[in-house]
This record gives structure tokens, C-alpha cells and sequence, in this order.
């Protein structure tokens, strides 16, 4: 791999620093190269570059926002053993701890940035003489994402919506549901979903959903802090409706609540909110069964019968 990694990346120096990490996913080492330190994730399964392409264009989009700190991506690179490699940047990290109020407040800038963009364009649009978006990329005015997006390793629909709750429904609830029927053959979780999923659309009746680019798995193991600020890593992303992102930030702890005064400064909670935030926790609970089994199934069926009372 070591000679591979030094022709793609066109450089004569490769030693790893000692620096290794990894998750339940990928193995992560960072070596430094001619051009500087670099973090290097592996993963051997078939999907890898797929869920790595996607994991490079989050990191992109977030990047460009110019909102909150992320790894650079580099390169992703296929293995010839089979499955592929995601170099970035590398970046001297930490817990999270003095900067989860900034956090808060960059996270909220990353949520309001698209809205702003939107706003930006109806301007332009009203000046004479200046046709619209050119000084910025358009704003997004659909829910999805230009290319698949994977949430630990399974792909996730990204199609694009104009609609939030259809999208949500079926790209993401009822995709997971699908898997869990396929895989464990539970009949009980088909039939919750058949009655909660006429339900959805009363959560969403005093609320506006513009699209937000979204982190897509922010739990408390994809953040972290640098000298300099907080810096967020392992995007699943898409653009959906803000409030999503705090539902699995709120699943496994490690976000205090500077981190929440913060964000919420910025970006209110709307009526229906902890109903809301139920039906996303949902999602990721769902997820988690298909990743890791059954030991998920009564927190998902718990979360299931209690929006449909």
C-alpha cells in the first residue's frame, strides 16, 4: 500500500507518524510526505470508494461554506487488494471542550449558509443590472445531495425532493425500515411504520423546512477540537432540515450545553421541535440496527409507538 500511496500522491517521502486512529468503519494512520502530514482512512470492504467518494464531497461542500473547519480531501484511491483509501489533511485533534460554544455558533452558520445564499440571489435579482447568484453558487432549493452519501457504510437515497417530508419518509425512514424487514424479517416494525408514516406530516404543520447543508452524522465521536477551534470530520451529508442534526447529537452525549445555547442563539427551536427530534433519532436508530443488530430494535419500536399515540 505504502508504494501505491507514494505514486498516487506523487511524493518520495512516506512515514507514518504514529498518529493512528479509526472507528467502527475504517483504520486511519497519518504519515508525512513531501507536501506536509497527511491522515490516511482504509477500508477493505467492496462499497469503500463509494462511501469514501461521498465522505470527499461532504467535506468539500462543508469546505466551502467557510463555515466550520474540516479536513482538507485529497485523494481517494482504490486498492488493488480490493476496497480503497481517503487521504486528507491531517489535523492535531482533541476532545471536544473549550470550543463546543463556538461549535454551537459555527454549526449554525453552516445550517443558515444556504438560506443566506438565497437571500443573497433575491437581491441581486432586485438590483438592476445584476442578474442573479453572481457573486456566489446558486442556493439549493431542493432536499438531497449531487451524489451518494453513506451513514456508517450503507448508501443513503439522495435523490432530489422539492418536497422535505416525502424525502425524509421514504429516502431515509422507510429506506432503513426496508433493510431492517429484508434483514431480520420483523414483521412488527413494518407494521409501525405503515401507521407512523400518516403521522409524519402533523409534525411538520407549524414549521418551514428550507434546505440546510447538514454534517449528516454528528454524534459526539465526529467531533473535536484543534489549537484553533472545533473542527468536525466523517460527514454524511445532504441538504435536509437543520433540526436533523441534532438528533443524533443528542443520542450519545459529548455536546454540553454551551453547545446547544449557542446554536439554538442562532437558530430558535420552532413549535413541535422534541417530537421532531424523536422522528429523527428514529433514523438513527434504525441505522444502527441494520449496522449493528437487534440490540437496537427496542429503542426503535419504543421511539415508533410513542410518535404514533
Amino acid at each position: 500500500m505504502e508504494a501505491l500511496l507514494k505514486k498516487e500522491l506523487g511524493t518520495s517521502k512516506l512515514k507514518a507518524t504514529g498518529h493512528a486512529g479509526g472507528g467502527c468503519i475504517s483504520e486511519g494512520q497519518s504519515y508525512d510526505t513531501d507536501s506536509g502530514r497527511v491522515f490516511v482512512k482504509i477500508n477493505h470492504k467492496s462499497q469503500a470508494r463509494l462511501m469514501f467518494d461521498g465522505e470527499a464531497a461532504s467535506l468539500e461542500a462543508i469546505l466551502k461554506t467557510g463555515t466550520v473547519k474540516v479536513p482538507r480531501p485529497v485523494k481517494v484511491i482504490d486498492l488493488q487488494t480490493g476496497g480503497a483509501v481517503f487521504v486528507m489533511e491531517h489535523v492535531d485533534m482533541r476532545s471536544l471542550n473549550k470550543y463546543a460554544a463556538q461549535l454551537g455558533d459555527q454549526l449554525a452558520d453552516l445550517h443558515l449558509h444556504n438560506q443566506r445564499q438565497k437571500e443573497r440571489q433575491d437581491k441581486e435579482q432586485q438590483t438592476v443590472g445584476k442578474g442573479a447568484g453572481q457573486s456566489d453558487t446558486p442556493a439549493i432549493e431542493k432536499f438531497g445531495f449531487h451524489t451518494v452519501t453513506c451513514c456508517g457504510y450503507l448508501p443513503q437515497v439522495n435523490d432530489w425532493q422539492s418536497d422535505w417530508v416525502t424525502f425524509f419518509s421514504q429516502q431515509r425512514l422507510q429506506h432503513q425500515v426496508g433493510l431492517v424487514e429484508q434483514s431480520y424479517g420483523d414483521r412488527e416494525v413494518g407494521q409501525l411504520w405503515a401507521q407512523l408514516q400518516l403521522k409524519i406530516p402533523q409534525l411538520f404543520e407549524e414549521v418551514q423546512v428550507f434546505p440546510a447543508l447538514l454534517h449528516g452524522d454528528l454524534w459526539g465521536g465526529n467531533v473535536a477540537e484543534c489549537s484553533d477551534g472545533p473542527v468536525i470530520f466523517d460527514p454524511a451529508s445532504f441538504y435536509g432540515h437543520a433540526e436533523f442534526e441534532l438528533g443524533i447529537a443528542g443520542m450519545f452525549g459529548g455536546f454540553g450545553s454551551s453547545f446547544y445555547s449557542s446554536y439554538h442563539k442562532k437558530m430558535p427551536k420552532a413549535p413541535g421541535f422534541e417530537k421532531r427530534k424523536q422522528l429523527y433519532q428514529l433514523f438513527h436508530y434504525l441505522n444502527h440496527w441494520n449496522h449493528f443488530g437487534s440490540s437496537y430494535r427496542g429503542s426503535s419500536l419504543r421511539i415508533m409507538k410513542d410518535l404514533i399515540k
